[in-house]
């Protein structure tokens, strides 16, 4: 982990590149990047190699008819808090449009900060642009340093005057080798997951309002959480966009939050479904949980905006329920109904706003994530799986049921099992999700997704064969000659007879048994 002190800031007005900016120079497509100004929102960081950590913020000054008032002036404050943790502030301003009145008023306010602050041109495409550039030595924050974000011109130049404000690097420190736990917040617009990350990190890092759709970027950020005095469990929370369904999805700046969020997904070992306690399971609740299985992540559902169930509690109670907590458990069970393909993962309930229970989630996410590495056991395994068969048998399909011959683990995150089976399109989707069920509980993997890689015996006859046509009396005639003789025929004269044994000894067993019953 870099040191705190090596942090570097891009502040200016909206809509002068910044995000692009820092994409470059992270070499990542992490901020979002549009032509739409206000689109950055949160503070968004991420590590420049071994050398400094970045940290991309909205524009100053937003325009008031784009963004609500609240998130502007919250933006604002995500400025000031990364103008403080900042050792070089990169003012960024735009060189094709010159200075503006909202260029001098941030100028203003950054002078204070004196040689932390280095002035950046961006937008320099074309040699004729640099002469523009040159005007913004009127703010009196020195010359500044000419780029192109777009087509990477002047990145290195910046990169060695970052480098030079900085100063060297101090010497590496002993630090823990534990590897942080990658965790997610993930939910609809506005349920409260970037109340419940502010209240993780016990600051006002990401922007919280009541306006949907308040959060764009994905933004990563690491926390530790001292569970008892000997242990420390560190993690790396991503505070995601809410998503809608993608009819709803009305503009490019939403679909590529859309992508962020799902990049997010894919980093993470454990993801919150965070769901709003008032309105329940919705629909779009449940094509998220969908999602996340899909995605091969370990769950844990968290009920968030309890306190709200609290007060009304206290103002009426439900009728039916003696106390709260049997009311909790009647909730989680309706819950766990409507999820019902979900893995039987944990279900929390947190207030964001009164902090109640908050801390259960990183408890839960370390629990969680001590058991993405486990190993299961080849043989108690098969024995499970055996009892399982024993317990509830699966449907015939066709002429016969799905059999398993032999199962092997192959993998984790997700853990995959490997069947060896008779047929592969026996296995039903409820069979299959009663043994992925069972076999989490079996084995105490609760929350954590199983996937089965189905080997199927291979079809005894081939299609080309199966469906031959079939052959006609005279042609089996013809076809017994070449094989019996001449005296074929004679040979033969038993078949007939033979037959009517046969047919007369099926008779007489029916008959019997209509009799018994």
């Amino acid at each position: 982990m870099l040191e705190s002190t090596r942090t570097v800031a891009l502040v200016g007005r909206p809509n002068v590149g910044k995000s692009r900016l820092f994409n470059r120079l992270t070499g990542r497509r992490l901020s979002i990047v549009h032509d739409q100004p206000g689109v950055t929102r949160d503070v968004i960081s991420a590590e420049v190699g071994d050398a400094y950590c970045l940290l991309d913020t909205g524009g100053i000054g937003m325009d008031l008819e784009q963004t609500p008032q609240r998130i502007a002036h919250a933006a604002e404050d995500q400025v000031e808090f990364a103008l403080q943790a900042a050792q070089v502030i990169l003012f960024v301003v735009d060189a094709q449009s010159g200075i503006t009145t909202l260029d001098e008023r941030v100028a203003d306010k950054l002078r204070r900060y004196g040689p932390q602050v280095l002035l950046v041109a961006n937008k320099v495409d074309m040699d004729v642009d640099a002469s523009q550039a040159d005007e913004f030595v009127q703010l009196g924050l020195g010359m500044p340093v000419s780029v192109s974000a777009e087509h990477g011109r002047g990145v290195l130049e910046l990169n060695h005057a970052i480098e030079s404000r900085l100063g060297p690097k101090p010497q590496a420190t002993r630090q823990s080798t534990d590897r942080r736990i990658p965790i997610a917040l993930f939910g609809r617009p506005n349920v409260g997951k970037s109340s419940l990350g502010n209240a993780l990190l016990k600051s006002q890092r990401l922007i919280v309002s009541d306006v949907p759709g308040t959060t764009r970027d994905a933004v990563e950020l690491d926390l530790e959480y001292q569970k008892s005095p000997n242990e420390r469990l560190r993690f790396r929370l991503a505070d995601t966009a809410g998503l809608r369904s993608k009819r709803k999805v009305d503009s490019s700046v939403e679909y590529f939050s859309s992508m962020r969020t799902q990049h997010a997904l894919e980093r993470s070992d454990v993801v919150f479904l965070v769901i709003d306690a008032m309105d329940g399971v919705t629909k779009q609740d449940q094509a998220l949980a969908g999602a996340i299985q899909d995605a091969g992540k370990s769950m844990v559902v968290v009920v968030n905006k309890w306190d709200l169930v609290l007060q009304q509690w206290e103002q009426q109670p439900v009728e039916g329920f003696k106390n709260v907590k049997q009311f909790a458990q009647s909730y989680e069970k309706s819950l766990r109904k409507q999820f019902f393909f979900l893995p039987n993962p944990a279900v929390l309930f947190v207030s964001a706003s009164t902090g109640f229970q908050v801390e259960s989630l990183l408890e839960e996410a370390a629990q969680v994530a001590g058991l993405l590495d486990a190993e299961l056991p080849t043989g108690r395994l098969n024995r499970v799986i055996e009892r399982l068969f024993e317990a509830r048998s699966p449907k015939i399909v066709g002429t016969k049921r799905f059999k398993v011959f032999y199962a092997v683990q192959t993998g984790n995150k997700p853990f995959r099992i490997r069947f060896f089976c008779n047929r592969i399109e026996r296995l039903d989707p409820s069979y299959r999700r009663y043994l992925e069920k069972a076999i989490l509980h079996e084995f105490d993997l609760r929350g954590c997704t199983i996937r089965f890689d189905l080997i199927g015996k291979e079809r005894r006859y081939e299609e080309s064969l199966s469906s031959a046509p079939r052959q006609t009396d005279a042609e089996q005639a013809q076809a017994r000659e070449l094989k019996m003789g001449e005296r074929a025929r004679e040979k033969d004269t038993k078949h007939p007879e033979r037959r009517a044994k046969i047919v007369q000894k099926k008779a007489a067993h029916n008959r019997g048994r209509r009799k018994k019953s």
